[in-house]
């Protein structure tokens, strides 16, 4: 089965916009158009259809507050935040397009074609980091209304997702295998936090394909920790021993075996149950082992993968919504509600000292475990009913 993602703390907006995605936006922004900021971003803002945004350590703001609908680039440079690496376009609760590996001083674009509404632009890390965005004129398209065509185009929307995460993946795990080879520790355990949450965030997919998952990803509850081979073998050995020797052949199977996920799961094709299914999945996971304290018992970073797994659920959920607004818009909302109240709660508990974004789990209080439980069961309940909604549409 399978998977999706979007950012903490974000209301919706309003009903969902038809955004046609160009397949080049999301998946080649992952690799390409990383260069250093230059002078010549200034002149292309001026391009009515170009959208210059510039991130700093307060916001990213974007050199308009509204835009013509129709296709439009996002130009986006990192002037000096540290704390944040990427930006996200949200339509509601579903990330439309985004460009991450932005460290200060480096830029890149993602192009789609835009429908009218309001949407956010998001900067996880930044102070303010949600900046609203208006898009105005007429549609470039005129948009199903039938629900089987909008549950549909939420399962091709899912699938460019799943692929755009698992090449930010395999772009995370390059450099965490490089760095095993090196001599830097600290280095190393930054990279490992930073590849973490794609994984998280598609790990239904990956589940789907027998053996992949426990290659990739196995804990030490699975199996003894000298069988692992994958993401908890290489934390064990950055968190518990310490030490890179020995991790370089782990980092090089990470990386052969996250290629093997990528060349899988290319074009595949879901239906809008298992959008539904998958979502539950992934809170199960949040109940199983995040809030547990399990999953990253070594490096303690369980808030991270939690947040991931939620927004996974949050963008499987999101693609169905348009179809599922005009089937049961009362559960459309109540879900939409708890997912919303979820993300207000996890916003709690950011972090910008940690390299994960969040405490780290030992800081959690008894109290707060028990809230971030309640607040997981309030959207798996409904989300529940939603796969037995779609299924027959």
């Amino acid at each position: 089965m399978t998977t999706i993602r979007r950012a903490p703390g974000l209301a919706l907006i309003g009903a969902s916009t038809a955004l046609v995605l160009a397949l080049s936006a999301c998946s080649s922004s992952k690799n390409e158009g990383d260069t250093v900021a230059s002078a010549g971003a200034s002149s292309a803002a001026k391009d009515p259809h170009v959208v210059a945004v510039t991130v700093t350590s307060q916001t990213c703001a974007a050199d308009q507050p509204s835009y013509d609908a129709g296709g439009l680039t996002f130009n986006i440079t990192n002037k000096d935040a540290t704390a944040v690496t990427e930006v996200e376009l949200l339509s509601g609760e579903r990330i439309v397009g985004e460009k991450e590996n932005l460290p200060p001083g480096f830029s890149g674009s993602f192009t789609l074609s835009v429908d009218p509404g309001d949407y956010v632009l998001y900067c996880p890390g930044a102070v303010t980091d949600k900046v609203p965005l208006k898009v105005t004129g007429t549609a470039t398209s005129a948009g199903s209304t039938d629900v089987g065509a909008l549950l549909q185009q939420g399962t091709v929307d899912y699938g460019t997702y799943v692929d755009t995460q698992i090449g930010a993946l395999l772009t995370t795990v390059k450099p965490l295998a490089a760095a095993l080879k090196g001599t830097d520790l600290a280095a190393a355990q930054v990279a490992y936090a930073k590849a973490r949450p794609y994984y998280e965030r598609i790990e239904p997919v990956a589940e789907s394909f027998a053996g992949l998952d426990p290659a990739i990803d196995n804990r030490a509850d699975d199996v003894p920790v000298t069988k692992l081979t994958g993401f908890h073998r290489i934390e064990y050995g950055l968190f518990s021993v310490k030490s890179l020797a020995g991790l370089a052949p782990y980092g090089d199977g990470l990386v052969t075996n996250v290629e093997k996920l990528q060349t899988l799961a290319k074009g595949l094709k879901y239906q809008p149950a298992e959008l539904a299914n998958g979502a539950v999945e992934l809170l199960d996971e949040v109940s199983k082992s995040k809030i547990t304290g399990e999953e990253e018992r070594y490096s303690h970073i369980d808030l991270l993968d939690f947040a991931a797994n939620v927004e996974g659920s949050q963008q499987a959920f999101a693609n169905l919504q348009p179809g599922l607004d005009k089937i049961d818009a009362s559960l459309s909302s109540t879900v939409a509600g708890a997912f919303t109240s979820l993300d207000t709660l996890l916003d709690k508990y950011r972090s910008a000292s940690q390299p994960s974004g969040y405490v780290l789990y030992g800081t959690l209080t008894k109290a707060d475990i028990t809230a971030l439980a309640q607040a997981v069961q309030a959207v798996a309940e409904p989300l529940s009913r939603v796969a037995s909604k779609v299924v027959n549409a």
